[in-house]
C-alpha cells in the first residue's frame, strides 16, 4: 500500500506535466498570434504603380495626424449592371516629404509608387494603400 506522500507526489507530478503542456501550448498560440499579425499589417500584399489626377491630399486623423489622398483615375467604369461605378483610388502617404511634394501639386496628372498591405495600422493611415514616391507629376 502507498503512503500518503506518495499519492500526494504522483498527483504533483501530474499537475506539473499538465501545466508544461498547457504553457507549451499557450507560447504556440502566441507566436501564431504573432506571426499572424505581422503578415496582416506589415507584409505587403501588392505593389504597383497608379496613375490620374490628384484630387486631394489632406491630413486625417483624431489621434494619429496621417496623410490621405484621392486620385481620380482616368476612364467611364461600368458595373454588370451598367451602373458607373466609382474610379477614385483612396491612398494613404507614409512620408512627410511626398505629402508636402504632393499638396503642393493640384490638379495635375501623376504617377505614384504605392504598396497595398492586408490591413491599415491607425498610425501608418487609413487606407491600405501606402503610397511611398512620386514618380511623374505632369500637366
Amino acid at each position: 500500500m502507498e503512503s500518503l506522500f506518495d499519492q500526494t507526489e504522483k498527483i504533483r507530478q501530474k499537475g506539473r506535466r499538465w501545466r508544461k503542456i498547457r504553457n507549451i501550448i499557450f507560447l504556440f498560440l502566441l507566436f501564431a498570434f504573432f506571426c499572424w499579425g505581422g503578415i496582416q499589417y506589415y507584409f505587403p500584399r501588392s505593389k504597383g504603380i497608379v496613375s490620374g489626377e490628384l484630387q486631394s491630399v489632406v491630413i486625417k486623423g483624431k489621434i494619429f495626424k496621417t496623410y490621405e489622398g484621392a486620385l481620380k483615375q482616368s476612364g467611364l467604369p461600368l458595373s454588370k449592371d451598367g451602373k458607373m461605378l466609382s474610379n477614385e483610388f483612396n491612398f494613404s502617404i507614409a512620408k512627410k516629404s511626398v505629402a508636402d511634394e504632393l499638396t503642393h501639386t493640384g490638379n495635375k496628372k501623376v504617377e505614384l509608387h504605392y504598396t497595398e498591405y492586408f490591413r491599415a495600422i491607425p498610425w501608418r493611415g487609413a487606407s491600405r494603400q501606402v503610397v511611398e514616391k512620386i514618380i511623374t507629376i505632369t500637366e
